[in-house]
């Protein structure tokens, strides 16, 4: 009995990791940023003891506009337990920012990176920082831990289009 429990726990760790993805189970990286449509900085550090969502995007990404619509209503769902940024690399800046924000109704903040925070998430060197694929998310649980990331591909559309990431938040919030 003792062993087949055992060998069950052995197993669901194991599924648990592989349902991870390949940049998570690490303490998140600060980071400070701008949002240049509010004029306010955002610190990690702000969310402690919350669960924050980091969505690495692009304004020009059409399914990164999907996902910021899935992010407003997660933020309609979950309020303050949530935290929520969406970050955005050059060449996006104040202008790009401030019209995704207006034309979409974009109530989540957008900060802007010039690559160090975005860096330090996907663990890269300047010869593969051209290889960050966008969307992009990271959920952080309430340590400060990164529990899950997810790249935008067929097989994650689901956390993408809202029902798999309010699971995926579910799980964090228990």
């Amino acid at each position: 009995m003792i062993r087949s429990a055992f060998c069950f726990l052995l197993v669901a760790s194991g599924l648990a990791l592989a349902a991870s993805g390949e940049l998570s189970n690490r303490r998140a990286p600060g980071f400070a940023l701008p949002d240049p449509t509010y004029q306010h900085y955002y610190d990690l550090q702000d969310f402690a003891g919350k669960v924050v969502i980091v969505d690495i995007m692009s304004t020009r990404c059409p399914h990164c506009l999907l996902l910021s619509t899935t992010l407003e209503q997660v933020k309609a769902r979950y309020g303050e337990e949530v935290a929520i940024l969406e970050v955005v690399l050059p060449p996006d800046n104040q202008d790009t920012v401030s019209k995704f924000v207006a034309t979409n109704n974009v109530t989540i903040p957008v900060v802007c990176d010039m690559g160090q925070m975005t860096a330090s998430y996907f663990k890269a060197t300047p010869s593969t920082m051209n290889q960050v694929v966008v969307p992009h998310l990271f959920l952080i649980d309430k340590q400060g831990i990164i529990r899950n990331d997810f790249a935008y591909e067929e097989s994650t559309r689901a956390v993408f289009e809202g029902a798999g990431l309010f699971t995926e938040i579910d799980k964090l919030l228990k």
